[in-house]
């Protein structure tokens, strides 16, 4: 939870911090590269973690009780794939937006 918060704060330094260097006659900056950038990267770090923490369980599941095979990678296989399409979906949206 610290962690979170550490974040969020210092992205509120980061918003705040284009004003202060603000001289009033250049173009403005567009942040759009950057904000994808760190979009998806967020979104693949995530995903990885979830997908590292459903395997993880699958395989303990599987240990504990090698007759539930069959209906278990079933289950693996479909969440590992909806965790995957959280992925493509964000990558979808930054490409779409990035244009």
């Amino acid at each position: 939870m610290r962690k979170f918060q550490y974040v969020f704060m210092a992205l509120a330094v980061l918003c705040f911090a284009i004003p202060a260097f603000a001289d009033g006659g250049s173009a403005a900056i567009n942040l759009v590269p950057i904000g994808a950038g760190v979009g998806m990267a967020l979104a693949a770090g995530l995903c990885g973690l979830g997908q590292g923490k459903a395997t993880a369980s699958a395989c303990e599941a599987l240990a504990r009780n090698p007759g539930a095979r069959g209906g278990l990678m079933i289950f693996l296989i479909l969440g590992l794939a909806l965790i995957e399409s959280l992925t493509l979906f964000t990558l979808v949206i930054i490409l779409l937006k990035v244009k």
